[in-house]
């Protein structure tokens, strides 16, 4: 009765299962594995932050280049401050406003972006503080430069002079003539009556989007594993149906070339299928 399984049809579709299942676990394997560390990540993020609040400031060249590492850790800096930027549409406490932006320039003939602090309502230039003059030491928080469109950065563009949508070395580096680390500060205490800007978690750390992204293509990649076994179970349930019905002679009779034939059709003599007989029966 199973020896349909020896044809080839049967062939590829058994190839094709033997494929897809091993296929399908593995990448739904693979996605939760993804969610599992972004879980990590995001454990691991927590704990750093709690362990920043207590270690001292360290030197900024301690801990550059940013990496997940040293986001967030506290940092100190000397050097004067320079050109003052606003940054627009920045949520704090639930209200909306914008970061004072000034830029420090240091011993090393760059200028390290420093947020003094936040202030409600729309970018103004008159009520953003001016800087401190002179020689400054500041103390605050180190951040990975901003990517527009993520992390709840706006990535509007057009903004008026004396603004930038992100932080970052690459936004920045069109409006000063001057090198700009590719980092940033968060002061720990702001400046002139401003709130300070909290500590923003590493890049791929946090619960977002992606992770439950990621939780959900690993169900569908399992679901797909439990289709394939559910087709390939029904496809061998019919052709066995259909051996067993053809073994009982349920089968209807076939034309020559596969199609049924009509059981009101005449044949080549004239007679329709039911016969002479039956024609002197109705008679």
């Amino acid at each position: 009765m199973y020896r349909f399984l020896l044809t080839p049809r049967w062939w590829g579709i058994n190839v094709f299962v033997l494929l897809a299942i091993p296929f399908c676990v593995f990448m739904g394997s693979w996605q939760l594995s993804r969610f599992e560390a972004r879980v990590a990540d995001h454990r691991s993020a927590g704990e750093q932050a709690a362990e920043n609040k207590q270690e001292a400031a360290r030197p900024l060249a301690e801990l550059l280049p940013v990496d997940k590492a040293t986001v967030g850790k506290k940092v100190t800096a000397s050097g004067r401050y320079g050109k003052q930027l606003l940054v627009p549409d920045r949520e704090l406490d639930g209200k909306q406003g914008y970061y004072v932006l000034t830029l420090l320039h240091t011993d090393e003939d760059k200028a390290l972006p420093v947020v003094r602090g936040w202030l409600p309502g729309d970018a103004d230039r008159a009520e953003a503080p001016a800087a401190p003059t002179g020689e400054v030491t500041v103390t605050g928080s180190l951040q990975a430069s901003e990517v527009p469109g993520e992390n709840g950065v706006p990535a509007q563009g057009g903004l008026p002079s004396g603004q930038t949508g992100a932080i970052s070395a690459a936004s920045l580096v069109n409006l000063v003539p001057y090198d700009v680390y590719d980092a940033w500060v968060t002061l720990d205490k702001a400046d002139s009556g401003m709130k300070p800007v909290p500590v923003a978690a590493a890049n791929d750390t946090g619960l977002d989007l992606k992770a439950f992204q990621n939780l959900g293509y690993t169900g569908e990649w399992f679901v797909f594993a439990g289709f394939v076994v559910f087709m390939w179970f029904r496809l061998l349930r019919r052709e066995v149906e259909s051996v067993r019905d053809a073994e009982l002679g349920l089968v209807p009779d076939q034309e020559p070339d596969g199609g049924q034939r009509d059981p009101a059709e005449k044949d080549p003599a004239g007679e329709s299928s039911e016969g002479p007989t039956q024609e002197k029966a109705n008679a």
